[in-house]
C-alpha cells in the first residue's frame, strides 16, 4: 500500500486535534486586560500542547517522506500514535483549567510518554516492515538520543508531578524545546 492516505488521515486527525484545542480557549467576557489573567495557565498550557502537535507531524511527515509503502502493522501503529495525540487535547484543557494541580500534571505526562512510546512503536514498525526494505529510515534513526531521552524524562517527570509540578512542567517544556531544534537526521540521508 502506498503511504498516501496514511498521511492524509493523519495530517487531518492532527489539524482537528489543533482545532479542538484553540475552542477549548473561552473568550473572557470583560474588556479589560486583567480578564485574561484567569486565562494565562490555559494560554501556556496550549502553546505548549501546540508545540508538540506541531513536533509530531513535522516528524511524522519527514519519516514518511523516506517510506514508499505501509503494511497492516504500520497502520495500526500510525492509528495507535492518532489515539495517543487524540488524548493532548484532554489533558492540555484539564491541566490548564486546574492550574498545573498534580493528577491533571502528571497524567498530562502519561499522554506525553504514550504518544512518544507509539511514535517509536509506528517507527519500528515501518523499519522493520520488510527486512531491507526501508534501511534509509532504519539508519538515520539509528541511535534516536532524543527519543530516548524524551522518554526518560516523562518517566521523571509524571510521578514528580506529585512532589512539584512546575519540575514536570519543566521537563515537559524541556523536551519540547529540544525537539523544537530540528532533527536533520532522515532529510540528511535523503540529500
Amino acid at each position: 500500500m502506498r503511504t498516501t492516505r496514511l498521511e492524509a488521515f493523519s495530517d487531518g486527525v492532527i489539524a482537528i486535534l489543533i482545532t479542538i484545542m484553540v475552542l477549548e480557549l473561552k473568550v473572557p467576557h470583560g474588556a479589560e486586560l486583567t480578564e485574561l489573567r484567569p486565562l494565562i495557565p490555559v494560554f501556556l498550557a496550549y502553546i505548549l500542547s501546540f508545540i508538540y502537535l506541531a513536533i509530531y507531524w513535522s516528524n511524522h511527515h519527514h519519516m514518511l517522506q523516506v517510506t514508499e509503502k505501509v503494511n497492516g502493522k504500520v497502520l495500526w501503529a500510525n492509528n495507535h500514535l492518532l489515539f495517543w495525540l487524540s488524548l493532548i487535547p484532554f489533558a492540555t484543557a484539564w491541566m490548564g483549567e486546574n492550574n498545573y494541580q498534580a493528577l491533571p500534571t502528571a497524567v498530562y505526562g502519561v499522554v506525553l510518554l504514550c504518544s512518544a512510546v507509539a511514535y517509536t512503536v509506528l517507527q519500528w514498525a515501518i523499519v522493520n516492515m520488510e527486512k531491507g526494505e526501508n534501511e534509509l529510515l532504519a539508519s538515520a534513526v539509528k541511535h534516536d538520543i532524543k527519543g530516548k531521552l524524551s522518554i526518560v524524562c516523562y518517566v521523571i517527570a509524571i510521578p514528580t508531578a506529585f512532589i512539584n509540578q512546575w519540575i514536570s512542567d519543566a521537563l515537559y517544556t524541556f523536551v519540547a524545546l529540544m525537539w523544537l531544534v530540528p532533527d536533520r537526521r532522515i532529510e540528511e540521508k535523503v540529500s
